[in-house]
């Protein structure tokens, strides 16, 4: 049964962009495996659950396999499985659309930028 770190699992599946930041989450206590909060060095395998606060969102993978190395986005499939709910990604959204609709009072009216981002954002 292949096993390896886990700071080195989340950047090689791409949960995080450089493996520093998944050191420094695991250390933070952003992420658990089974529950249970997890050191950078805690060897992960096949089967277990590791659940992940990125900002407003608590994501949770299932473990497939170890990756040799960091993998393409089309592969990523193989190696976890996102079993995050979709009311995580919408609280997010929510809360990012309420951030901008806020503007403080004497700002004046929004610019050309900024209202073509709330279309984006509005969709």
């Amino acid at each position: 049964m292949a096993e390896g770190r886990l700071d080195k699992w989340l950047w090689a599946v791409r949960a995080f962009k450089t493996r520093s930041l998944a050191t420094d989450a695991c250390r933070a206590g952003s992420v658990e495996v089974n529950g249970q909060p997890a050191k950078p060095a805690r060897d992960v395998r096949s089967g277990e659950i590791i659940t992940l606060r990125q900002g407003l969102v608590t994501r949770t993978l299932h473990v497939l396999g170890v990756p040799p190395h960091r993998v393409g986005a089309p592969r990523v499939a193989e190696f976890c499985e996102d079993r995050t709910p979709p009311e995580e990604f919408e609280k997010a959204r929510e809360s990012r659309v309420q951030q901008f609709l806020a503007r403080e009072k004497g700002t004046g009216r929004p610019t050309k930028r900024d209202r073509r981002a709330l279309d984006r954002l509005l969709g």
